[in-house]
């Protein structure tokens, strides 16, 4: 059971930068945000971090006036023949054929600023260590790579024994979840000693998503729905145009498979709305605001029971 505890590292500062976009609703959600975490934000003044939480909200209705119709002239163009290759890959892997094997989906090279995002903060420091990566992004292939890895590059996983019964797993990505359950052959696991004949396996797996940046189109618009540290770190080291995974949807029913439920609940808001929150938003000093918040960690408990018992055999027959 995917528990969502947060736990401080035990680290040199133990803070991390968190960039947020301010005048986003809800107002109540930030000001809670900034009581509970953010580093002496009980000695802000509430009416300060208000004061400035409505100065951005003012200045996304000017946006609506000055740029009505601006997530709607996203740039989208084919990849270059060189990278079909890669792209093909990238479908073969498990990871792309679990995920997007529903709806419509295709590669294509996509503009950045003009991309919707619904997170309303970003982690800096895991940011400043992907835009370290891009250091050695020196071809288009490499660019796609990092777009697009299957490399598995993500975050370590720690596990503790709670008790017979009882496990904690933990990672310092927020992308650290619970997988599923699944049954295994014996002859599927190896590097264990039973102490007796195994005749079936469950495996509990935790880990993380695709980790593919990815959006969500519907018309002319497209909605970030993974990779805002990795769209945020390409843009920041000067990137304008980037590979990516786009899914396209064509009704409320769709976007419901592919977007969490609070997004999906504000399906208008991005798609139908004048001017909705981009990427570049970002990176404007009128809306962004960095914060000082403890380190965290994302965590999975997963408990388990067992019974034995008799049944006869035409009980459980199909």
């Amino acid at each position: 059971m995917d528990a969502r505890l947060q736990w401080s590292l035990d680290n040199d500062s133990g803070y991390i930068d968190e960039l947020w976009l301010l005048g986003r609703p809800p107002l109540d959600r930030y000001l809670r945000y900034a009581r509970d975490l953010i580093v002496n934000g009980v000695k802000t003044p509430r009416h300060v971090l208000a004061d400035e939480w409505r100065a951005a909200n003012d200045y996304y209705y000017d946006l609506e006036e000055k740029e009505p119709g601006f997530a709607d002239q996203v740039a989208i163009t084919e990849l270059a023949p060189e990278l079909q290759p890669l792209a093909e890959e990238v479908r073969r892997d498990a990871r792309f054929r679990r995920a997007f094997d529903t709806l419509p989906s295709r590669f294509a090279m996509v503009e950045l600023d003009r991309l919707m995002v619904s997170q309303s903060h970003v982690d800096l420091t895991h940011a400043r260590r992907l835009q370290a990566r891009l250091a050695t992004v020196t071809s288009p292939e490499d660019l796609f790579r990092f777009c697009l890895p299957i490399d598995g590059d993500e975050a370590p996983v720690h596990m503790r024994r709670l008790g017979s019964k009882r496990f904690l797993f933990w990672s310092q990505s927020s992308d650290f979840r619970f997988h599923e359950a699944e049954a295994f052959r014996p002859d599927q696991i190896s590097g264990h000693d039973a102490y007796g004949s195994v005749g079936q396996v469950l495996g509990l797996m935790v880990g993380y998503g695709s980790n593919f940046l990815n959006v969500v189109q519907s018309d002319n618009r497209l909605l970030l729905s993974n990779g805002h540290h990795r769209a945020y770190a390409l843009r920041e080291a000067g990137f304008t145009h980037v590979p990516c995974l786009i899914t396209s949807v064509t009704r409320r029913d769709e976007f419901n498979l592919v977007a969490s439920e609070e997004t999906a609940s504000n399906v208008a808001f991005y798609f139908k709305g004048p001017r909705p929150p981009v990427l570049k938003d970002f990176f404007d000093p009128k809306l962004r605001k960095i914060l000082q918040v403890p380190r965290t960690l994302r965590a999975v408990e997963i408990t388990f029971e067992t019974k034995t018992f008799s049944v006869r055999d035409f009980e459980l027959a199909d």
